[in-house]
């Protein structure tokens, strides 16, 4: 597989928000898209990158807007590099986000570059927590077994909520009947382990005019299958697009699920990485973690962390955020008691800045989006004049949102390379390469992934650095 990914065409990842990297390895992130930084990811010797978009936070205008700069500037740095390229819009594997807003875009885009987009391969399939796709039916693993998705809390999402769960129902839902469920090519298990690459090639070739075929999934193998017959399908000429989970673009980067980073390599990345030499900032024994994410297994694993101990909570009040009087008082005085906290030198406790529990919604979807946009942002710029006075040990931010506002605003990342994960697939590990949060493992954690126990268990692997 690995072979065939390097012969292929480069694979760019539009991450729609940061945890889309917690199933590969080395590779490089970029958390803004110029034409200089996408010729730096274009140069490195991988089969793939990613480039952090966060559309998932955004209006659908400003969703849009974003992917035309990115496919504009990718097209630009790709002529100058001599880099052939394909585009994965890497959404949600529990099938949240601006579908079919990002690949239409994406297409219209790719069609202004002289590439026409023959079909758009939709597979959200995500092994590790089990989101699994049968028969086109997408299911997920909760405590009490596994459940069709549109069953999920996820599928009544006050900005991205659906009612279908076989995927090929939720295509005609998404595009407003622009494509019926029978015009949608399914892909099935059948397909991928019987027929092999050839017979799905023969499948993906017959894709015209950006038509959607929908992929099962339930192992990794289902996954390379695809990859390599749709490969092939592009060495002879076709494009597409991808629209999909996490681990379809481990399969095409052409790598395997590997042991999480242990307590050594995680001394050994960051040993080389170092501390800028004229960084005078107070250096912390202490960790933060930042939480933004409301779904209820985010406040489970809050639960079990503090059960775990050796932590000091700061609570940002959502509705005080959302009053334009007393927000920045409060996040200042957040801020000062965390500064304080990490710089005392006796102190052993790692910092926890979450919002407070009670999820406030908006009246619509537009709204609900606004105030997730400005909390985050009051989240985020507590984190930024922390950092600013102070280098922590490390920093974990739960939530999609949350971690991607947080590495590009709070951290100030431009470049970094995802190294691996901090738990089997679902918690990825960062390396900053330069700025401010050069040297401070940065861990990107989905607020919908691992069980009650595992924010105790990254928070424990972290600590013995």
């Amino acid at each position: 597989m690995a072979e065939s990914a390097a012969a292929g065409r480069r694979l760019v990842v539009l991450d729609d928000d940061p945890t889309g990297t917690q199933t590969i390895s080395d590779l490089p992130v970029l958390t803004g898209w110029s034409v200089e930084d996408l010729r730096w990811a274009l140069q490195q010797p991988t089969n793939a990158f990613f480039i952090l978009t966060n559309t998932r936070s955004l209006s659908p205008d400003d969703a849009a807007e974003r992917n035309r700069q990115i496919v504009r500037a990718l097209a630009e740095a790709s002529a100058l590099e001599g880099v052939q390229y394909v585009v994965a819009s890497r959404g949600d594997s529990t099938l949240r986000g601006h579908y079919p807003l990002e690949t239409d875009v994406l297409a219209e885009e790719l069609d202004n570059v002289q590439v026409t987009v023959d079909g758009v391969v939709i597979v959200p399939a995500y092994i590790e927590p089990g989101r699994l796709t049968v028969d086109s039916v997408h299911w997920m693993r909760t405590e009490e077994g596994m459940i069709p998705v549109g069953d999920s809390e996820f599928a009544r999402d006050s900005s991205f909520g659906y009612q279908h769960s076989n995927l090929r129902d939720w295509v005609q839902e998404m595009t407003a009947d622009r494509f019926r469920a029978d015009q949608v090519l399914a892909i099935t298990l059948t397909d991928l382990r019987s027929g092999g690459p050839d017979a799905v090639q023969t499948m993906v070739s017959s894709l015209r005019h950006g038509a959607p075929a929908v992929v099962d999934a339930m192992v990794d193998d289902d996954l390379q299958v695809l990859a390599i017959a749709l490969i092939r399908a592009e060495a002879e000429g076709r494009n597409f697009l991808y629209r999909t989970g996490p681990s379809f673009v481990r399969a095409r980067s052409g790598q395997v699920a590997l042991p999480p980073v242990d307590v050594d390599r995680l001394r050994q990345i960051f040993a080389r990485t170092g501390t800028p030499a004229d960084d005078s900032r107070i250096s912390s024994r202490q960790g933060v973690v930042v939480v933004g994410s409301h779904v209820g297994l985010t406040s489970r694993q809050l639960d079990q962390l503090r059960l775990a101990g050796h932590i000091t909570e700061l609570e940002l009040d959502v509705p005080t955020l959302l009053d334009p009087d007393r927000r920045d008082a409060h996040v200042g005085a957040v801020t000062r008691s965390a500064v304080e906290l990490l710089s005392d030198a006796g102190a052993t406790a790692d910092v926890v800045i979450r919002t407070s529990r009670a999820l406030v919604t908006g009246a619509d979807a537009h709204n609900s989006l606004a105030i997730a946009r400005a909390v985050s942002d009051a989240l985020v710029g507590t984190v930024r004049d922390i950092v600013a006075s102070v280098r922590p040990a490390f920093v974990v931010a739960k939530g999609g949102i949350t971690s991607s506002d947080t590495a590009t605003e709070g951290l100030s990342i431009k470049r970094a390379w995802a190294r691996g994960t901090l738990l089997p697939g679902i918690v990825s590990l960062w390396e900053p390469v330069a700025g401010p949060a050069q040297g401070i493992p940065y861990v990107v954690f989905a607020g919908n992934v691992g069980d009650d126990q595992a924010l105790a268990d990254v928070v424990a692997i972290l600590r013995a650095l």
